[in-house]
């Protein structure tokens, strides 16, 4: 296990809301951790800045008609894997990031882990597929990108090869919102028969939403956003951005409709880099961690 590397963090919400380890069901963990971008820098700087910008979140779900955080107890672990403070190779990345989530696990909170690079996805999920050996769970992806490389510049643990990494765990997948992949992921995606509901197909067929839930093969889903799977007009503070994606109300509609049919055991939110003198990107990726959270816990 890698030494704490940082004595302070900002709470989610703020410390009116917060609560102790021990009371909280929910623990957000960030995450970091910068060292494959390819194009925009700056997701080591998403986790603080999504935590910054949710203090001025309301505490009312007007949807889901509650004060979630009043409801539920929620706790903001001190980040791990942090690459502003010193170099952390790949392989100490996953290590640290495998450890510290099962050991949340084991202590039955609901984590929700913030990027950060994609990459990192590959240890939270593998701590879920340690802790849960004989019980099979579906890794769900939002994302403007297949992330199904076998490796990328020189790494098997770049951020565009994460999915790979978990296909190749032998979990099931449904990617939600790709539009663009390599030839490379094209042929594995036809070879391996993978379940991948393209933006374009979100776009034009109104029965998306209701095959995508359908095609799930287990009770259980494990969650992770990118969040350039969105639509770059409402979150342009990602690594990568990609015209289309999913809309904020298509996005929640769905995120709903998967917490209300399966039994989500974790999420991640990734890849926020954010935008100088901007604040949206930030915003609504604290507002979609919020969602996610009272989805998870309606009262």
């Amino acid at each position: 296990m890698v030494a704490q590397i940082s004595t302070s963090v900002i709470p989610f919400l703020g410390a009116e809301v917060a609560a102790t380890y021990d009371a909280a069901s929910v623990v957000i963990l960030p995450i970091p951790y910068e060292a494959t971008t390819t194009y925009r820098r700056g997701c080591e700087n998403g986790p603080d800045a999504l935590l910054e910008a949710s203090q001025q979140v309301e505490y009312y779900d007007e949807e889901l008609e509650q004060e979630t955080c009043r409801e539920i107890g929620i706790y903001t672990h001190f980040p791990i894997a942090d690459t502003r403070l010193r170099t952390v190779s790949a392989e100490e990345m996953l290590q640290v990031t495998q450890q510290t989530v099962y050991q949340l696990i084991q202590d039955g909170k609901f984590v929700i882990a913030l990027g950060g690079e994609h990459s990192i996805t590959t240890g939270v999920v593998e701590a879920y597929r340690q802790f849960l050996p004989t019980e099979p769970f579906t890794v769900i992806q939002i994302d403007a990108h297949g992330d199904l490389r076998f490796s990328y510049e020189g790494s098997i643990h770049n951020h565009a090869c994460v999915m790979r990494r978990i296909v190749d765990m032998g979990l099931p997948t449904v990617q939600i919102g790709i539009r663009s992949i390599s030839q490379e992921e094209a042929s594995l995606i036809k070879e391996k028969h993978l379940t991948v509901f393209r933006a374009r197909e979100i776009a034009t067929q109104p029965d998306w939403m209701e095959r995508a839930i359908a095609s799930i093969p287990t009770a259980k889903v494990f969650l992770t956003v990118d969040l350039d799977g969105i639509d770059p007009t409402l979150i342009p503070g990602v690594g990568t951005p990609e015209p289309g994606g999913l809309s904020w109300y298509g996005l929640t509609t769905f995120l709903r409709s998967v917490f209300e049919t399966h039994q989500v055991i974790g999420c991640d939110v990734m890849e926020l880099a954010p935008v100088v003198d901007a604040v949206v990107s930030q915003f609504t990726a604290a507002k979609l961690v919020y969602k996610l959270i009272g989805y998870g816990h309606i009262v």
